[in-house]
């Protein structure tokens, strides 16, 4: 494909891509195929010699889209969202023109110098603690990664090197010191509680440390409490372990729970400082972009207590997969955690620390130029204009719970909206027909094709998860699936 060829093939894409954005209300919302659908449809090998675009665009309609799910869809209120936007799309496209690996400063200058300037513009626009920015007092800065499960098991690589190397700073280099380091690291613990995302579990298993969860109850509103977690750090003492890492949550992904961060602080401010300290990862995937909200700003002054902060720019904020923003307060842990410096990748700017080399800021080497998409997004937009984005997603969710608690005789809530989430459960005599009706409704919406939700279990509680964050959603598809929830469940009712 030459310049001329890739003009006119590129024209013809955007073409499709925005009458797929102006009509994408038009398809069901959850691919309506089978598991080995295009197996059959693709040939057994690739060509031996290239194809037209006229050849592949057309199976683009033909194949592909029918096996997309549309998360842009105004229907699609499942998990969380996974935005998109023109300006975000745009910026991909400059990225692949600026296409390379980009690990060290010298590889592209302006991909180092942008990612750091715009992660200051974000943290200050979220009202995030000085530190933790990259001219912060405690040389802190961000980063960005490409999911919140990345971001936690970087973290916890930091977290575990960082715990060890200070209960260890007291012993002389030798096999005494190694074996005391070996002894530790089987005695290590990651936290989180009942209602942490299963990354901080995985990032666990990856790294070879125990796992243990924090207690959490609906009378506490699904939220970790310092006086649990106090507990929890007991029994493990007695036990002889080492509690090392702990993920704080704002925003649960069952629903949207944000934990006692001044309870936390408190219960673990004797350890800070000193050997045997816990580091606090907050993990704000998807609500942290609700600290936009001037209402919501204080949420953010605790975290000046903890060590990391994270949020997917890539969930609410209008900027395509993947952006994951990460903080630090210092930036060392990091660097000390993962540095490497092969002959091949030294240079006079980063051998005299002169400049950032984000390398070693993430388990991988090389790294995307994903700052620019979320310049972009950011100037295209304005702070205001992101703000009213998330400010509609809370107001939508709010608007169906208001919509839900007038047929009583049909429905509980479960969980109030909170940013833009709500959860909610089908009326009932006993808790095991509440969750047989809750569960045989949400099967019924989903397999309408008209919405696509998901569902959780929390203490043995079976509620559907409604999330009204994404672009497309209105007052009138609020209203739309509020309908339909009454229909179906009159109809399931009846049959009773």
């Amino acid at each position: 494909m030459d310049s001329q060829q890739f003009r006119e093939a590129a024209k013809a894409a955007i073409d499709d891509i925005a009458k797929y954005y102006d009509n994408i209300s038009d398809h069901r919302v959850v691919a309506d195929v089978e598991p080995g659908y295009l197996r059959p449809l693709l040939p057994a090998s690739a060509p031996l010699e290239g194809e037209s675009w006229d050849s592949i665009q057309a199976d683009i309609q033909s194949k592909i889209l029918p096996g997309i799910t549309h998360w842009q869809a105004p229907g699609f209120m499942a998990f969380f969202p996974c935005s998109s936007s023109y300006p975000a799309a745009i910026a991909e496209m400059y990225s692949n023109t600026f296409n390379g690996a980009h690990f060290n400063w010298i590889c592209s200058p302006a991909v180092t110098e942008l990612e750091t300037i715009v992660m200051d513009w974000l943290a200050q626009a979220l009202g995030l603690p000085e530190c933790f920015l990259s001219g912060g007092p405690t040389h802190g800065g961000g980063v960005l990664h490409g999911s919140a499960s990345e971001a936690i098991l970087t973290v916890m690589v930091a977290a575990r090197d960082k715990y060890i190397n200070e209960a260890t700073a007291h012993l002389p280099e030798g096999e005494e010191k190694e074996e005391e380091m070996w002894r530790l690291r089987s005695k290590l613990v990651a936290l989180g509680s009942e209602g942490t995302h299963s990354s901080t579990k995985k990032a666990a298993q990856v790294l070879g440390v125990r796992f243990a969860t924090v207690p959490i109850s609906e009378k506490e509103g699904f939220t970790m409490t310092g006086e649990a977690l106090a507990t929890k750090l007991d029994e493990l003492k007695a036990k002889g372990l080492e509690p090392f890492y702990l993920t704080a949550t704002l925003g649960t992904t069952d629903v949207c729970a944000v934990d006692d961060f001044e309870g936390i602080s408190r219960t673990l401010a004797p350890r800070v400082g000193k050997p045997g300290e816990i580091w606090v990862h907050v993990d704000a995937a998807y609500a942290g972009a609700a600290l936009l909200l001037d209402e919501n700003k204080p949420l953010a002054k605790p975290i000046a207590n903890f060590h990391s902060f994270n949020l997917n720019p890539h969930k609410w904020m209008l900027t395509t997969f993947d952006c994951s923003a990460v903080w630090v307060r210092q930036r060392g842990h990091l660097i000390n955690a993962l540095s490497i410096k092969p002959h091949y990748l030294r240079n006079q700017y980063s051998d005299n620390e002169l400049v950032t080399d984000y390398r070693d800021w993430q388990i991988p080497l090389g790294r995307r130029f994903r700052s620019l998409k979320l310049w972009f997004v950011l100037r295209a937009y304005g702070i205001r204009g992101l703000q009213a984005h998330i400010q509609s997603g809370i107001t939508l969710g709010e608007s169906l719970e208001a919509k839900l608690v007038t047929r009583p005789d049909l429905f509980i809530i479960f969980t109030k909206a909170h940013f833009g989430l709500v959860t909610f459960r089908v009326s009932g005599d006993s808790e095991e027909k509440i969750n047989s009706r809750s569960q045989k409704l949400y099967d019924a919406i989903n397999a309408s094709g008209q919405f696509y939700l998901t569902s959780t279990v929390v203490k043995d509680h079976f509620a559907i998860r409604v999330c009204t964050g994404v672009a497309t959603v209105r007052e009138e598809t609020i209203q739309k699936l509020f309908d339909l929830l009454v229909e179906t469940t009159e109809g399931q009712l009846k049959l009773e």
